[in-house]
């Protein structure tokens, strides 16, 4: 038995057994990646695509994912390669990638527009190990490390990572106690804690995706971009109006398909509530 200290869950493991977030596992009384090197999902994609419109807008970056979360959204657009069985069947059966190989690949696209590579796709912070070792070897070869999150770990976690990651782009998925707890099986506590960390030492923006009778409030979407607004950078400063907001439309799939897309024009509504104290505020989805 191990206790697995990634984020809250703090998952008590019996051997031989898995987390959670079905990627980390006890081997001989430790808490092991088992999805290190094991890509599930790698792609060329526009900057713009994580979603980053404020860092180096026209780019392109290498993705790269893994399988396993520590979440559980209902309407997981990435359930196949994040944390289905047949996603973990598939990553065993493949060869390791190393860290070495992804950089290297990494500065092979070089010429075609590549500035660095994004660890996106699953949630990259419960296979951290092998953020760490690769975003180092992308950092000594000249370019950029992006991560994509939902922003559930620990700060001990965080700081491991910080020295070596240029960009994030964090979910803030909602702004209450109950949807976090009783619908993604998260914790907000946790991810505010992070998102204060991080935007003092990268480039941050946030994601919110607006899922119809659960996070569509005008008084949401306030309370959350009053928070936003009044972060800090590492020298005390506010800089929260300067953070980019990016404000989505929710589409039914996985598990939630009771309830239709959410209503386009209540996705420009909140927006136009979001830049009453943000500067950047980006609509998607639409």
């Amino acid at each position: 038995m191990a206790r697995c200290d990634v984020c809250f869950h703090h998952c008590e493991i019996p051997e031989g057994q898995r987390g959670f977030c079905d990627a980390r596992k006890c081997v001989k009384d430790a808490v092991i990646p088992e999805n290190y090197g094991r890509i599930t999902g790698l792609a060329l994609d526009p900057i713009e695509k994580k979603p980053l419109r404020r860092f180096h807008p026209g780019g392109m970056i290498l993705s790269a994912g893994s399988y396993g979360c520590n979440l559980r959204c209902p309407f997981c657009q990435n359930h196949d390669i994040s944390w289905s069985a047949e996603a973990m069947d598939y990553a065993e059966k493949e060869e390791t990638v190393t860290p070495e190989a992804l950089a290297n690949l990494a500065v092979r696209l070089k010429p075609r527009g590549n500035i660095g590579l994004a660890f996106t796709y699953n949630e990259p912070l419960i296979g951290w190990e092998f953020v760490r070792d690769t975003a180092k070897l992308i950092r000594q070869a000249g370019l950029v490390n992006v991560l994509v999150t939902n922003g559930t770990a620990e700060l001990p976690i965080l700081e491991e990572l910080l020295p070596h990651i240029d960009a994030m782009n964090i979910d803030l998925k909602g702004f209450t106690d109950r949807y976090y707890t009783q619908v993604l099986g998260g914790s907000l506590d946790m991810v505010k804690k992070f998102i204060v960390q991080a935007v003092k030492r990268c480039h941050v923006e946030l994601t919110t995706l607006i899922v119809p009778r659960e996070n569509d409030s005008e008084e949401e979407i306030r309370a959350l971009t009053d928070w936003v607004a009044g972060l800090k950078n590492a020298d005390g400063q506010i800089i929260g109006p300067e953070i980019p907001l990016h404000i989505s439309r929710f589409f039914p799939r996985f598990h939630m398909t009771d309830r239709p897309a959410t209503d386009v024009n209540c996705v420009y509504r909140l927006a136009e509530v979001a830049r009453e104290k943000l500067k950047y505020v980006y609509t998607g989805n639409c």
